[in-house]
């Protein structure tokens, strides 16, 4: 695993610079000049932020953050941290009166409901609704989501479909977690950020990794291989990787494809959108 990590060292400098400019030129082919972004005190939307705010300068952006009545305390206080070395105006918003009613509406009828199916749900409320915080907060500042999703999730499907992977740009999802964490650092995200487990935050010791059985080295180095690499599973098991977790890593990408894709239309014109009527964004300029 410690030779395909290696292969995913960046040039931090060269990331840095393209990212940047990605999200200069993306913005401003829409009209804007200005970003929001959700800040949850994890490495992605710090970095991300940290990125923004080159780009477009502190004023432009704004950094939401959206406590849950079971978040971790720290977690805002590291969304905070970086909103301050950054300079950027935030807004708290307690999303705890959106998510709560509606599950238990939405939970009454059950009997006795499961415990990990309730989890779930939960957990994708809450994104849900993060992002129905973060869009109507764009609105007024004038602004368009950006996204901080990275490769690793995207590929593993680790994300609220319409929820925190919805967003206008998403400048770090080409990056894999072990390349968020290098980037950070080039970047001054405070290594505090940087270090802690990564987590959704969901419930109470909730982490990435827990829940998802492996850890993001290992993902990272069966991802590189079969995506960039093209190998196949089983070469992957002859090369000393643990089977059971290529065989889960495999599932989960085959399994949430749907969720990298837009929504695919039925094919009934001469010009279809999003199979033949596929213009640049910025045809008409």
């Amino acid at each position: 695993m410690t030779d395909v990590l290696e292969s995913l060292q960046l040039n931090t400098t060269l990331a840095r610079k393209m990212i940047v400019d990605f999200i200069r030129v993306e913005l401003a082919r829409f009209g804007f000049t200005r970003g929001v972004i959700g800040l949850s005190g994890g490495v992605d939307s710090s970095l991300t932020a940290f990125l923004a705010v080159e780009a477009l300068g502190a004023a432009n952006v704004l950094g939401i953050l959206l406590p849950y009545r079971t978040s971790s305390p720290a977690s805002r206080a590291d969304g905070e941290r970086a909103a301050r070395q950054l300079g950027i105006a935030t807004r708290v918003v307690e999303i705890t009166p959106m998510v709560d009613p509606y599950l238990a509406h939405a939970l009454a009828g059950l009997a006795s409901p499961d415990a990990q199916d309730a989890a779930r749900r939960r957990g994708n409320v809450m994104a849900r609704a993060r992002m129905i915080v973060l869009y109507d907060q764009s609105e007024e500042f004038g602004a368009l989501v950006i996204g901080t999703s990275n490769k690793t999730e995207a590929l593993l499907g680790y994300t609220t479909q319409f929820g925190d992977n919805a967003a206008a740009i998403q400048p770090i999802a080409d990056l894999y977690k072990c390349q968020v964490r290098q980037l950070a650092r080039a970047v001054g995200v405070p290594p505090a950020i940087i270090e802690k487990a990564p987590s959704a935050d969901l419930w109470q010791g909730q982490t990435d990794e827990g829940e998802l059985g492996f850890t993001y080295d290992e993902a990272d180095a069966i991802l590189y291989r079969l995506v960039d690499e093209r190998q196949r599973a089983e070469d992957l098991v002859a090369q000393g990787f643990d089977a059971r977790v290529v065989r889960r890593v495999g599932e989960l990408m085959a399994r949430n494809h749907f969720k990298r894709v837009p929504p695919i239309v039925a094919k009934l014109s001469a010009r279809t959108l999003g199979v033949d009527f596929m213009y640049d964004r910025d045809w008409n300029t």
